[in-house]
């Protein structure tokens, strides 16, 4: 049976955290927001589910995932749920570590959609422009050197190795950085041109992971969509300035 990934369409988002661990093991998925209405798809059965009334455990936004009658929510949830199941993930103790590092770029995402929404996610990024260059000012120069420099560090420390943040194999949270740093290299690219010589090893692993073979043909298919201005990572010229 395929899995049922809910996420909305026309943007990759936090979804494709979870596109790229199912893309790399060849899982059957159905993108629920991709398919035919008719056919009960569409984001009209992401509103059902979120709306219903008889569901025992509704989820409170996309992304998440239906694997028969279980439903499971937030981005690092599903990938601890999916790990196991896709090869993805250590099965000792281990995989609590690759938890936690899914958790703290959890936490970069939501710092680097906060630059162009610093305010409210209700209001137009022109609406708050001023804040969005005080944050990214700030994220630029001081938040987002931290996280790279952070797992540039986990890299180097790894008993088996720099190729992998976790053990001697490929590992959801390696594909999931590889996401992190194409989105700030989309939104930032001039905070980011100094990156491959001040973060090697991130470069590395960035490299290794868009020639993977199942991930190259999926970053070459119509299945992943560019990114664009309604997404999580948006680039503003504005906002982004030469620090790295």
């Amino acid at each position: 049976m395929a899995y049922e990934l809910y996420y909305w369409d026309g943007l990759q988002g936090r979804g494709e955290f979870v596109r790229l661990a199912l893309e790399e093991a060849q899982a059957p998925y159905i993108d629920i927001a991709r398919g035919r209405p008719e056919e009960g798809f569409g984001e009209g059965a992401i509103l059902a589910l979120m709306n219903s009334k008889t569901e025992p455990h509704i989820p409170f936004a996309p992304p998440f995932l239906r694997d028969g009658d279980l439903i499971v929510s937030q981005t690092a949830n599903i990938l601890l749920y999916l790990g196991d199941k896709l090869g993805l993930a250590p099965r000792d103790e281990l995989r609590y570590v690759v938890h936690g590092l899914q958790l703290t770029i959890a936490d970069a995402v939501s710092e680097a959609h906060d630059t162009h929404h610093p305010i409210s996610s209700q209001l137009y990024f022109e609406d708050q422009r001023d804040a969005a260059k005080a944050r990214a000012t700030d994220f630029i120069d001081h938040r987002l050197p931290r996280f790279l420099g952070y797992f540039e560090q986990v890299l180097a420390s790894n008993p088996k190795g720099s190729a992998h943040l976790v053990g001697d194999s490929l590992t959801y949270v390696d594909l999931s950085l590889f996401q992190l740093i194409e989105g700030v290299h989309y939104a930032f690219p001039r905070a980011m041109k100094g990156f491959s010589r001040r973060y090697p090893l991130l470069a590395a692993l960035r490299n290794a992971v868009a020639l993977r073979p199942n991930i190259a043909a999926y970053l070459a298919s119509k299945r992943r969509l560019p990114f664009n201005e309604t997404d999580v990572f948006r680039h503003y010229p504005e906002l982004d300035h030469a620090a790295l």
